[in-house]
Formats: C-alpha cells, structure tokens, sequence
C-alpha cells in the first residue's frame, strides 16, 4: 500500500542532559517518513525547505528510500527549531522557532502521489490539512495530528480535519484540550464521536492507547535507560504504525494492535540518539525483536 506523508521538514538545534546537536534534520514529516520506510518501501513525503537545505540531508533521504517528488526547494531559509531538555526528557524549553519558507508552505500534491492508499496529515496548519484532503483522491485511511495551537486557534478547522479522519494521533493534554473530559477513556471517546473510528492517544514514556470500535488496548512503552533526544518521538510513533498497517495490507483490529506495539517500538529507536542517528538503526529485523522483547516483558500472567 503507497503511503504518503505531509508536514514538516526541518534544521533542529537540541540540547539535551546527553549531549547537543545544531541544525541536524528534524521535521516531523521527515521522522514520520524514516520511520514508515523502516517497514515499508512505498513511502512519499510533501513538504518544504530552503535554497540552504543541505544536501547530505536529501542524500539520506533518497538512501533511506524516500520519495522526494513531492519536496519543494523555495527561496529562502529551511524551517529551523530549537530546544532544550530537562534532566527529565518528557520536559522541554522551546529556545527558537524561525518557519522560514515554511510560514508559505501551501502542499502541493503531484499527480502521481494524488492516489495514495494512506495519507499521513502530520502537525500543520488544520487549514493545509483540508488543502491536501481536497487534493488527493480517496485514500483508504486518512491519519492525522495536531497539537494545542491549533486547537485553541482553529478548532473548527481542527473538527473539519477530525471528520475526514479514519485515526487521530493525540497526546493526552490534546485528547482532553479537545473534549474538555478529564478522563482519557471519555476524552477518546468523544474524539470518535468527531469522526475517526481510532483514537490513538500517545503518552511519551508511558505509552500509548488504542482505542477502536472494538475496544482499548493499552502499550507500555518500551523502556529506555538513557533517553538521548526525544524531538520526533511523536511522529515516529506514528510513521511506525502507518508503515506497519502498509505492510500488512489490512486494518483489523489485531494488525491495528499490533501497529501500535510496532510504532512504540520504532519510537523507542529515535529517542536513543540525536536527530535521525537513533532512528537509522532500526530495521525490520531489530524492529521485530525489540517487539518481542516488549511482549516478554509486559505479558500479564494467567489469574
């Protein structure tokens, strides 16, 4: 199944209580994209960057097997962000944000990417997201983020993009922000009643939850003693569980299970080393042993 991925790609500056890393390759259609092609070799990215985007970047791309039809080069500078790390990684100061080229980021869709069976709307503008629904033509499963911003700031354009959505990736301040419902379980609850049939809610460290038509399922995390840089962890979560669904040619509620275990692993690759370093080791060899090892470990014994 052909996978296309929409969002950002970007120049990252990270500190972290690990070390420091400066304009390395970030953005999270890049982390979603590297992830998904860890699983499946039909993955697309539509994004933007400067006339400054370093061609060692596009080189690790194209050898990751990522298709670049739809990267456009604008004048300009790359989107850059910066950020710091707490002794506890699930905590962060945001030091400097410059969209660049991507504050006029309008997706374009090439004709030949237009029929993609799955669509990844990652964290953009809800208003860009609906651009590219209007643009493709009827994919299988539509995936989407978004974050706090946008809730607060469009969240009727937030609700139009959640009707048009088959899985909905939410942290669980976003799955409250949304529903108002302190309690996740409700919170999930009311985002499916908005329209997607899956609610996948992402806790960092703890995990995440699926919760479908059939009922929830809940994924530790897999553990992580040295924690290098979590930026991207997020977004290769999901580019872990949409490469999988690719690979598997289904959505049934065990392959859905499944991806989740799948991209809570490929998420516990990226925050091991800085910018795409952690993520470039896994594979699918790694990928499925690691998710052995996570069901070892988190098997409930019989009563």
């Amino acid at each position: 199944m052909s996978v296309l991925i929409v969002g950002s790609v970007a120049l990252d500056s990270v500190e972290s209580p690990a070390g420091s890393v400066k304009e390395a390759l970030g953005g999270a259609a890049t982390y979603a994209s590297i992830a998904a092609r860890t699983l499946h070799d039909d993955v697309a990215i539509v994004g933007v960057v400067g006339d400054d985007f370093p061609e060692e970047h596009v080189r690790l791309l194209e050898q990751r097997g990522v298709n670049l039809t739809g990267l456009e080069r604008a004048p300009g500078r790359t989107f850059r962000w910066a950020g710091r790390y707490h002794e506890d990684t699930s905590q962060r100061d945001t030091l400097d944000t410059q969209l660049n080229v991507f504050a006029h980021f309008s997706p374009r869709i090439p004709p030949e990417l237009r029929a993609a069976e799955l669509l990844f709307l990652a964290n953009i503008d809800p208003e860009l997201q609906l651009s590219v629904l209007d643009q493709v033509d009827d994919p299988q499963m539509v995936f989407c983020d978004t974050m706090n911003f946008w809730i607060q700031g469009k969240r009727n354009k937030v609700l139009a993009v959640l009707a048009r959505s088959d899985v909905a990736f939410l942290n669980d301040e976003e799955a409250r922000m949304l529903t108002g419902q302190p309690s996740l379980l409700r919170a999930a609850s009311a985002v499916q009643a908005l329209g997607p049939s899956h609610v996948i809610i992402k806790k960092g460290p703890h995990g995440a939850e699926l919760h479908s038509p059939e009922g929830v399922f809940y994924c530790p995390a897999f553990p992580v003693p040295n924690a290098a840089d979590p930026t991207g962890a997020g977004d290769a979560f999901a580019g872990g569980v949409i490469g999988h669904l690719a690979e598997a040619g289904e959505d049934s509620d065990e392959e859905m299970r499944r991806a989740v275990v799948v991209g809570t692993v490929v998420a516990s690759y990226c925050v091991e080393g800085f910018s795409m370093s952690g993520l470039l080791r896994a594979g699918p060899v790694t990928v499925r042993e690691r998710y052995e090892e996570l069901q070892r470990m988190s098997a409930i014994p019989e009563p």
